[in-house]
């Protein structure tokens, strides 16, 4: 024990001095002149920017004017290598989207490689963005979770579940044998965890969701599933069940605070208030849903009664961007419209669904999603000090309102450092381009290479 403290001791710390410190927790605190201290994977330490000079006069100091320093995004839906397919079949209706032109091409092309090169690419593009944690849902589990120790990014690997054949498994059973598979194969790996994810209710049926509510038990997994994302969904439900599918799913034990569901585009109040009182969590994607014309989820309300809700680009294949800060600004502005109320989800809570609200919903709010001595060190750095950003009256609202992906700076996951001064650390740009335009000329020989 004694000689693992002196170790730990000797670790040197890191400094960090931003003019503006965002911490998250507490609500709508900005720090001016504050440091926040780092050591190993956790932050060590926040306090005032002269005691910290002179408390850790040894450590690695980094200045970092005219920055705000903040917790990393949650991105709380995404399927990260999809980025292989991005732009490949756009302006489409979501079942035309799916079953014309993606389903097809995955058909083909996914693989093990696929998966792992898509979602390397992803988390490049993520990290550049502030992104340090993402909740992914995909085949091929072990390459995503690869693709996240490769990276450094904290990744939650959502197992895929269908009742039809992929080149992945040829039934519900199979995708489940191989969730489960995949959890034990990386059972007790720093940064990496795994989700069940029904894909959605219209493409998994009652036993198999009943099956998966029991492993979700058995083996501590949360439940990630899409959840009307659009009307159709909804309709067809009725038509098929006698019941929309939340009710459907909540008859069938889904709803509990193990579930996120994605989109929940089309709610209505008494739905709404079952998934509150169910503790339900939501992950919103706004740049998806209107891009593929799912509707305007009713966030204003949902966070109104009380459920927690984060924020998802979901895949770059319906975005097109892995822009978690550009939709941020979206999901605000969209609220602000949606419900006709000016003061809906302020630049402040916009904020905590980016960082608190994704940690939650994820179960690691006590590990990450605000600053706080104890917590791993997942921290961003905005430099807010361009003509873009300025004149500065309100460093959160800037964040929000103005200031734009390329202007993260700085990130770190487990106090490891994955860019520093817009440069990744632990990725090669050029060789993720190279790889991404490999993967384009099997994809599609004809197009055209930039």
């Amino acid at each position: 024990m004694k000689k693992n403290f002196l170790k730990a001791m000797m670790i040197q710390a890191t400094c960090l001095y931003p003019t503006f410190l965002i911490p998250v927790e507490p609500h709508a605190v900005v720090l001016r002149d504050h440091c926040l201290v780092m050591q190993s994977d956790k932050i060590l330490d926040i306090l005032p920017a002269a005691d910290a000079r002179k408390q850790y006069a040894d450590a690695q100091h980094i200045e970092l004017s005219g920055h705000a320093l903040l917790p990393g995004f949650v991105n709380l839906h995404a399927h990260s290598a999809m980025s292989l397919l991005r732009g490949l079949a756009d302006d489409l209706a979501l079942m035309d989207w799916l079953n014309l032109h993606i389903w097809p091409a995955e058909k083909q092309h996914v693989s093990d490689e696929f998966v792992f090169d898509g979602s390397v690419y992803a988390m490049a593009e993520m990290i550049r963005g502030g992104t340090t944690t993402v909740n992914d849902m995909y085949f091929h589990h072990e390459a995503v979770a690869r693709a996240g120790l490769h990276s450094g990014m904290r990744t939650v690997v959502g197992c895929s579940i269908l009742e039809f054949p992929t080149g992945y498994a040829d039934n519900a059973a199979g995708y489940l044998e191989k969730a489960i598979a995949a959890k034990s194969a990386y059972a007790g790996q720093p940064g990496i965890d795994f989700r069940l994810a029904p894909h959605a209710p219209y493409t998994v049926a009652d036993d198999t969701f009943k099956k998966i509510v029991a492993l979700s038990e058995q083996h501590a997994m949360g439940i990630h599933c899409h959840i009307h994302e659009t009307l159709d969904e909804v309709n067809d439900s009725q038509k098929q069940y006698g019941m929309r599918p939340l009710q459907r799913l909540h008859h069938l034990g889904l709803l509990s605070s193990n579930l996120i569901a994605a989109h929940v585009v089309h709610a209505t109040d008494a739905e709404i208030t079952l998934m509150a009182e169910q503790g339900v969590h939501v992950a919103h994607n706004p740049a998806s849903n209107l891009k593929l014309a799912s509707g305007f989820a009713r966030i204003h309300d949902m966070q109104t009664a009380g459920i927690n809700v984060g924020i998802g680009t979901d895949g770059a294949a319906s975005n097109n961007k892995l822009d978690l800060l550009g939709d941020l600004r979206m999901a605000a502005l969209l609220a602000k419209a949606q419900s006709a109320n000016p003061t809906a989800l302020n630049a402040t809570a916009a904020l905590t669904m980016a960082t608190l609200s994704g940690a939650k919903a994820l179960g690691l709010d006590k590990q990450i999603g605000s600053l706080v001595a104890g917590k791993q060190a997942d921290v961003i750095a905005i430099d807010l000090s361009d003509l873009e950003t300025q004149p500065l009256y309100d460093p959160i609202s800037q964040i929000v309102y103005a200031a734009s992906r390329d202007k993260v700076s700085h990130v770190w996951v487990n106090g490891k450092a994955l860019m520093q001064n817009r440069v990744l650390s632990t990725l090669d740009c050029g060789q993720l381009q190279d790889k991404a335009h490999w993967w384009q000329q099997r994809i599609s020989p004809s197009g055209t290479k930039n």
